[in-house]
C-alpha cells in the first residue's frame, strides 16, 4: 500500500474534515464553514488522497467516521482548538483599542478637530472618540481615557499636564472693523456690538471682567448677544456680527487666515490658568492611548507663545 504524505496537508482540508466529522454530514459542514457541499466534499477527499487512507464511510445521504477517521480526528481536534485558542488570543492582545478623547466645545471644536485629519493619516489604526462638552463631570466620566478641560488645580484623580496657557484678547471680522474703525480702543469697544458666551462656568472670562482687567473698571457692556457656546461665538465674529472674546490659540487659525483681526494690537490678558491634558490617575494606559497623550503633547509643545 502506497505511504501518505509526511508533510502537513492545507488547514482547511482539516477544518473540513472536522466540521463534517462533527456534522455526520457534508450539508452540515458546508453551513458551519460558510462554503458549498462540493467544497468540503473535495478538500476531505484530497486530505484522504495525502494520507493515503479512508476517513469516511459514505452512505447514500449519510457518511460516518471510518476507524482511522476516528482516530485522525482524536488526534488533530487538540491541535486545532489550540491554533484557535493562540489566535483569539493574539488578537486580543493586540486589538486595537479606541481612545476617548474629552473636550470642552471650544477646545474640541478650534483647537482639536482642524489637527484630527493629520492625526489620522499618521495613524489610520487609531480611532479617537471624541467628547465634546462644557460639563467637567461629562468630561472627567469613567469611560474618557484623555480630557483636556481648563483651569489649574482641582483634579486629584488625574495626573495634569499643562498643553497651553490662557490668554484673552477682543477679535473681530475685517469687514466689522472696516465698519467700525474705531473699535480700537478698550474705552471705544465697550459701545461696541459685543458677543458674549452664556456659560455655566461663572469663572470663565467674559466682556465686564476682561474690560476690568485691562483697566475699565465697573464697566457693563450695553450692546451684548448671547450665544451658548464658544464655538457659536466665533462664528459670529466671524459672519461680521461683532467683537468676541478670542482665546489665544484656540482662534489662531482664523488669525493666521485673516479671517479674524485683533482689533486693540497686542493688548490682551494673560491668566494664571490654562489648558490641561488629564488621565485617570487609577486606570492603566494602554499604547493608543499613549500615542495620542504623546501626539497631543508634541502639538501642544509646538504651539507659539503668548506669554507677556
Amino acid at each position: 500500500m502506497k505511504k501518505g504524505n509526511p508533510a502537513l496537508p492545507p488547514l482547511d482540508y482539516l477544518l473540513a474534515f472536522e466540521a463534517a466529522a462533527e456534522q455526520n454530514s457534508f450539508v452540515g459542514a458546508s453551513t458551519k464553514l460558510n462554503i458549498s457541499e462540493t467544497a468540503i466534499s473535495r478538500k476531505v477527499r484530497l486530505l484522504e488522497h495525502h494520507y493515503n487512507m479512508p476517513l469516511f464511510i459514505r452512505g447514500h445521504r449519510s457518511i460516518h467516521l471510518t476507524p482511522q477517521g476516528q482516530r485522525f480526528l482524536s488526534l488533530i481536534k487538540p491541535a486545532l482548538q489550540s491554533l484557535r485558542e493562540t489566535s483569539r488570543h493574539i488578537v486580543s492582545e493586540h486589538q486595537v483599542r479606541s481612545v476617548t478623547l474629552a473636550a470642552t466645545n471650544s477646545v474640541a471644536a478650534l483647537w482639536l478637530m482642524p489637527r484630527l485629519q493629520v492625526f489620522r493619516s499618521a495613524n489610520k489604526n487609531i480611532k479617537i472618540m471624541l467628547v465634546a462638552s462644557d460639563d467637567d463631570a461629562e468630561c472627567l466620566g469613567d469611560t474618557v481615557d484623555l480630557a483636556i478641560l481648563r483651569g489649574n488645580a482641582g483634579w486629584p484623580a488625574h495626573d495634569a499636564k499643562l498643553l497651553f496657557g490662557e490668554t484673552v484678547f477682543p477679535v473681530c471680522s475685517p469687514d466689522y472693523l472696516a465698519a467700525n474703525p474705531t473699535a480700537t480702543t478698550p474705552v471705544a469697544i465697550k459701545n461696541q456690538d459685543l458677543i458674549e458666551v452664556n456659560a455655566g462656568h461663572k469663572e470663565w472670562m467674559n466682556w465686564t471682567s476682561w474690560l476690568s482687567r485691562v483697566g475699565e473698571i465697573g464697566t457693563e457692556p450695553d450692546q451684548v448677544m448671547l450665544f451658548n457656546t464658544y464655538p457659536l461665538a466665533i462664528q459670529a465674529a466671524l459672519d461680521g456680527i461683532g467683537l468676541a472674546l478670542g482665546w489665544g490659540h484656540l482662534v489662531d487659525r482664523h488669525l493666521a487666515a485673516g479671517t479674524l483681526v485683533r482689533p486693540l494690537g497686542d493688548i490682551q490678558v494673560r491668566t494664571d490658568d490654562g489648558y490641561y491634558l488629564l488621565r485617570p490617575k487609577n486606570r492603566e494606559t494602554f499604547d493608543e492611548c499613549q500615542i495620542v497623550e504623546k501626539w497631543l503633547t508634541e502639538v501642544a509643545a509646538a504651539l507659539p507663545s503668548y506669554a507677556t
